[in-house]
């Protein structure tokens, strides 16, 4: 019995263990011709290598001195909107757009939180309500306490909409084993490669618990965290100022992000309004996505769960070491490590006829970054980063990927980058 526990101990380790050690491992610059970048698209205020990037979070508050310094792993009842200063390894931006500009022999930026400034603190829920008329109803102060954090969140937003020139707006949820520094630089990255085109937001919840039921603990984490990414996405939705929200989710923040969705797209529709006018949903990137293929079916295909989207890339890698270890631990596949034989070809041909869910396989993703090759593998990076600034789908000349015959998009690890935007990747301690 003992034996068997700590066999299971070991399991879990490495489970928790994978993003971890992904981020030690230096990744691969991107080798690109050096034209590409848009740095002159990039706003004026914007051109820094000191930006300001955002965050919506439900952990528990680090403070010194009464001051907000950072966020843990503790769930909160209460969302906190603010900004994170985020420090480029680059003198000015003449030097950080000089180094984009390297081949492979080029050096690797440092990427590092800088600072946090929490801007609004909404009141914690649930809200204190009332039965009356046969219906429980929010008390009216509450209501009212909790719009004035709504108003604030939304003013906060409205102003970087203007400062950015774009009401395209860029949110990213992480996966378990990410502090809430991680999820800033991640996003950052994904930001700047994309051209600084947006407003990045990431939704940052309370992942990070250590030990070998750390796993377990995070997914629990995530689950508590769906309603607040609801309240967080319908706020965005509601601004006349926001015209489109991306969102890039990894490994199990695809399960928070796919909840929270399908439960607003559910309600778009019962009101009678397009999930896709209603939400104003872009582009979906689900990249190493821990997520029950079963579910996928029943709840995102079966509900036509695409529809809310532009398009819909889920990137997968049947050599995903974490997501082996998250089969093994709930004996049921996960789509990010999709095997050929996982969907059935008529499948396959179906989501291909309505055009908007593509599936990616990633090949030569190493066991460094086989569960974190979406910010580490230079040719998945790439793919992302032309999905977000092109709006292409796969398979033309702006994202030229393979397909099988079963309909599968192949990502090579030869994958021709001179073709695509020229960044660097910039990595974090």
């Amino acid at each position: 019995m003992v034996g068997r526990l700590f066999g299971l101990a070991a399991v879990v380790l490495g489970l928790c263990a994978c993003t971890v050690g992904a981020r030690l491992a230096a990744p691969p610059n991107l080798y690109l011709d050096g034209t590409n970048y848009p740095s002159a698209a990039v706003p004026a205020a914007l051109r820094t290598v000191r930006p300001e990037i955002f965050y919506i979070t439900d952990r528990v508050a680090e403070r010194a001195d009464g001051a907000v310094t950072g966020y843990g792993r503790a769930r909160s009842q209460a969302m906190a909107f603010g900004a994170a200063t985020v420090q480029f390894g680059a003198d000015d931006w003449a030097d950080l757009v000089a180094r984009t500009h390297v081949d492979r022999r080029g050096s690797i930026s440092r990427l590092d939180l800088a600072g946090v400034n929490e801007r609004v603190r909404f009141d914690a829920v649930p809200l204190p309500s009332r039965r009356a008329d046969g219906a429980l109803r929010v008390e009216a102060a509450a209501a009212l306490s909790y719009d004035l954090g709504r108003l604030a969140f939304q003013a906060q937003m409205r102003e970087q909409i203007a400062r950015a020139g774009t009401g395209r707006v860029l949110v990213y949820a992480h996966g378990v084993s990410n502090d809430f520094g991680k999820s800033m630089t991640t996003l950052a990255n994904l930001w700047h490669f994309a051209g600084r085109r947006s407003v990045p937001v990431a939704f940052s919840w309370p992942a990070g618990n250590g030990g070998p039921l750390g796993y377990f603990r995070d997914r629990a984490s995530g689950d508590f965290s769906v309603y607040h990414a609801k309240e967080f996405l319908t706020m965005l939705a509601q601004m006349p100022e926001v015209e489109d929200i991306d969102i890039v989710a990894h490994s199990r923040g695809t399960d928070v992000m796919a909840q929270a969705l399908r439960e607003l797209i559910i309600y778009q529709r019962g009101r009678g309004v397009p999930p896709k006018i209603g939400l104003k949903t872009g582009t979906l990137i689900l990249a190493a996505a821990d997520l029950d293929t079963g579910i996928l079916r029943q709840r995102l295909l079966s509900e036509r769960f695409s529809e809310a989207f532009e398009q819909v890339n889920i990137y997968v890698n049947p050599d995903d070491r974490a997501l082996r270890l998250s089969s093994f631990l709930t004996k049921s596949a996960r789509v990010g490590a999709l095997k050929q034989d996982d969907f059935t070809p008529q499948e396959v041909q179906r989501l291909a006829k309505q055009g908007l869910i593509h599936f990616i396989r990633v090949e030569g993703a190493g066991s460094a970054d086989s569960h974190s090759y979406f910010r580490a593998n230079p040719a998945v990076l790439s793919d992302i980063v032309l999905a977000l600034r092109t709006r292409a789908f796969p398979g033309g000349t702006l994202r030229p990927l393979d397909q099988d015959a079963d309909g599968i998009w192949v990502l090579q690890p030869n994958y021709p980058l001179e073709r695509l935007p020229d960044l660097e990747f910039v990595t974090e301690r």
